[in-house]
């Protein structure tokens, strides 16, 4: 698949809107599967900050709710979105809630899950919160693994070096 048909594969917001990436980001993204019980829940945090401290250079912070890890994510669409607008007043786009693994993977996912982590290991994203940040154009430039926090200065950098100065 081409960087650009990742970016035009189709996709649901959170309210049941068609969109794909490259509608919802006008530069580089930052994607990210989301659980609202999940021990790493309070990355929604750093994730809102990161959102809100380079938009103006072209960052959209993309949530992807997914419940296949434990059922950390079993609200409703709408449950989904009051908690993270009222516990981590998150404004950055959210997408419906898909399987970023197995049978019922979503294409997006399916492309993102070639790309290697630092340790080159591809495949299956291992826990919630795990990170994919995409450079202007929609080419996959990083994979961050759950346990990174969004303010890790390894993201930062990653971040700092697709964004336009």
């Amino acid at each position: 698949m081409t960087d650009a048909a990742l970016t035009e594969i189709p996709l649901t917001t959170l309210d049941g809107r068609p969109t794909t990436l490259a509608e919802l980001a006008d530069g580089a993204a930052l994607v990210v599967n989301v659980a609202s019980k999940c021990g790493l829940t309070p990355q929604y945090t750093g994730l809102e900050q990161l959102a809100k401290d380079y938009a103006d250079r072209g960052l959209t912070v993309i949530g992807v709710p997914c419940n296949q890890f434990m059922g950390q994510e079993p609200g409703s669409a709408e449950e989904i979105q009051a908690f993270c607008s009222t516990t981590y007043g998150v404004t950055f786009p959210l997408l419906e809630k898909v399987e970023v693994n197995g049978p019922g993977q979503h294409p997006l996912y399916a492309e993102l899950t070639k790309t290697a982590d630092d340790a080159g290991e591809a495949g299956d994203v291992q826990w919630n919160f795990e990170k994919f940040l995409l450079a202007p154009g929609g080419q996959v430039s990083r994979r961050f693994r759950p346990r990174t926090e969004p303010t890790d200065p390894e993201v930062i950098s990653a971040i700092e070096a697709v964004l336009p100065r």
